[in-house]
């Protein structure tokens, strides 16, 4: 059997924490509400054959890694935090690349906005 049209790929969707990232003093304390995304690629060949977590990246370890990261340390612009995010997703030697969306939600713009984001994309060296 032959792969399809791309790479196999993990997908987490909307992972909600509450973490204190920004540029204004008031979001570095107060908690604010952080939407994550996460596309993962790896080969999932192994795990689709034995069906053994041990062959996949496990994605409630990811999801708990993520949550560490957007819960603890400040950052100043979503920028970072979304380059955190990848950093501890390539940590699992099979994760060969991730795309990580970061939306800061109900930000403090004088607009109404529901959301801000970016999306940045990383890949093992």
């Amino acid at each position: 059997m032959t792969s399809g049209d791309g790479p196999d790929r993990i997908e987490v969707r909307g992972l909600r924490v509450v973490g204190t990232h920004g540029l204004l003093p008031e979001e570095q304390h107060r908690g604010q509400l952080f939407e994550i995304d996460l596309d993962i690629t790896a080969d999932l060949t192994a795990a689709g054959r034995t069906d053994a977590l041990e062959d996949t990246v496990d994605y409630g370890e990811v999801v708990r890694r993520t949550s560490e990261v957007v819960s603890g340390r400040s950052h100043r612009l979503i920028e970072a935090l979304a380059e955190a995010i990848a950093e501890a997703v390539l940590t699992d030697a099979r994760a060969t690349s991730v795309t990580v969306g970061v939306r800061k939600l109900h930000p403090p713009l004088a607009a109404d906005v529901g959301s801000v984001g970016v999306r940045v994309a990383r890949s093992r060296l």
